[in-house]
């Protein structure tokens, strides 16, 4: 038996040049957590997860405070069990679950390297190997760009690193002036590259259809992610989906497989974009992709795409993996000191053990948030 000795991690946080406004969020640092779960046998788990800046000291506190206790001494290669063991810190009632939920997550994909280090594979492979690489789409069409800064961004995206797509920030101004915004981002790129629409839970379901009848044939959406507000729930979703003709895409902001349960049930999406850095790890992201296949959806993941290429690539219904442009998220493309160029739109999977990615030690010296 091989047992978990220690836990480590290393928080940092790097200012961004702009700041970066949605519909109804804003972004002025990119943050991330590296963990590292240190095994008997000398193998050391390595990896990074999520976005969260206010509350990384509190999913800091609850790794060494509450998980470490919980799963020092047991098995690395017992998975299951040492996610369970960590599920407590979830049942406090008078604090929000999605914080243990990513707390679970950091340590939950440091164990998974390690087993995949232990097994000689990576965990794409490990996990079901349906593909070795994934095609890749970028984020962007914040609000506050220029036509100058629009153009660009796509020409990142499409000219210099040949991504299939991109995924365009909607929801905060009227339908008509959204709808002009996305067909200029049509009119620079040209019809050979896809758009996703997300408006990060933006409109009312009225102004979602009216978002879609302004645009009408102008722009073919892969998907409409998130088009609703938070309180229309998964009739929200199931209503633009129907009303609307389109597929609809939701999920990041479900921290567990039980509310995603219910959004399949209710035939409220065509593509689940679960983030498992925020909702648990790869364990429970792949219990909601066994749900996903059971209901026909596809799969996304939401950002992270350190962690989301090995789970997409996994899978026979996996669909892109997302980036920022560099300005935006500096660590995915300073920190994996090894991330591959894309070949024909597509990200290669590492061949190394684990996540197989290698850090930047130095980008790390100078972005920590401990001092």
């Amino acid at each position: 038996m091989t047992t978990i000795e220690a836990i480590e991690t290393i928080p940092l946080r790097v200012p961004l040049r702009h700041h970066y406004k949605g519909s109804y969020y804003s972004m002025r640092n990119r943050c991330t957590i590296i963990t590292r779960v240190r095994t008997s046998d000398g193998v050391v788990g390595e990896a990074y997860n999520a976005d969260t800046d206010e509350e990384q000291h509190e999913v800091l506190g609850i790794i060494h405070n509450e998980i470490a206790q919980r799963v020092v001494g047991l098995d690395v290669l017992q998975v299951e069990k040492v996610w369970q063991a960590m599920l407590p810190v979830t049942l406090d009632q008078l604090r929000d679950r999605a914080i243990p939920m990513q707390a679970i997550a950091c340590v939950d994909s440091a164990v998974w390297d390690a087993v995949g280090k232990y097994a000689g594979q990576p965990l794409w492979r490990l996990w079901g190997g349906y593909r070795d690489r994934i095609p890749m789409i970028g984020i962007g069409g914040y609000y506050g760009s220029s036509a100058a800064d629009l153009e660009k961004e796509l020409g990142f995206f499409k000219a210099e690193h040949g991504m299939v797509g991109m995924k365009f920030k909607i929801g905060a101004k009227p339908p008509a002036e959204d709808a002009q915004r996305l067909r200029q981002a049509r009119e620079i790129v040209g019809d050979d590259f896809l758009f996703v629409v997300d408006a990060n839970q933006g409109y009312t379901v009225n102004e979602a259809l009216e978002f879609l009848r302004l645009l009408g044939d102008d722009v073919r959406l892969r998907w409409f992610e998130e088009p609703t507000r938070w309180h229309a729930d998964w009739r929200g979703l199931r209503d633009v989906r129907q009303r609307g003709n389109v597929n609809v895409a939701a999920g990041q902001s479900e921290i567990s497989r039980v509310g995603m349960r219910e959004i399949f049930v209710n035939g409220a999406v065509d593509v689940c974009n679960y983030d498992a850095s925020w909702g648990g790890g790869p364990t429970e992201w792949r219990r909601v992709a066994a749900l996903a296949l059971a209901f026909e959806v596809e799969l996304g993941h939401h950002e992270e795409g350190q962690v989301a290429s090995h789970l997409l690539a996994s899978v026979p219904n996996g669909t892109f993996v997302e980036a920022f442009s560099p300005t935006r998220d500096p660590i995915f493309w300073t920190l994996l000191a090894n991330r591959p160029a894309l070949v024909d739109g597509e990200l290669p999977l590492p061949q190394a053990p684990g996540f197989g990615w290698e850090l930047d030690e130095d980008f790390i010296r100078r972005h920590r948030a401990d001092g």
